[in-house]
């Protein structure tokens, strides 16, 4: 897929220093030096192009109070996985939702501010859902490792006019 320069520019400006002001993309047309609707029709075209599967913040959970963390994988009857799944949809704490393929085939990640609130919230999850204890697994975190991924790619086109 051809990108041309002015969309190499924007998604590595949306990438690397997205502008925190409540009008982000006039921000960035600015250093650009184009309208802001512009900024916004290139990324709404790199969006439906499949280049783009969203824009949004990536948040560090200790700063934000949450101190603890489970990956939970649920073994739902197939009748029942959207009734479980909407239980689950409930919880402020819940995120990462995914019916998969599998015995275990419900996956959610839970966040609190601490383990006993955590171990709470699925406790309850559990119980409000009647999945029986055995068909629940808490895979909490043994050690995070952080990744800071950049696309390169956006540098530019190789010779034989493909981008990288």
């Amino acid at each position: 897929m051809h990108l041309d320069p002015l969309d190499r520019e924007i998604l590595r400006q949306v990438q690397d220093d997205f502008p925190l002001d409540p009008r982000p993309y006039r921000v960035l047309g600015d250093a650009l030096g184009m309208p802001e609707r512009e900024v916004m029709e290139r990324l709404a075209r790199l969006s439906r192009r499949g280049v783009i599967r969203h824009i949004a913040p990536i948040l560090e959970p200790g700063r934000l109070g949450i101190r603890s963390s489970t990956l939970v994988a649920m073994r739902v009857p197939e009748e029942r996985m959207h009734e479980v799944a909407a239980i689950v949809n409930e919880y402020d704490g819940v995120s990462h939702n995914y019916r998969r393929d599998g015995d275990y085939n419900l996956w959610f990640t839970i966040a609190a501010a601490g383990e006993e609130e955590l171990l709470d919230t699925l406790e309850e999850i559990v119980r409000r859902s009647m999945i029986p204890p055995g068909d629940v697994l808490n895979l909490p975190i043994a050690q995070r490792f952080k990744l800071d991924v950049r696309f390169r790619f956006l540098a530019e086109d190789d010779d034989d006019g493909r981008d990288r």
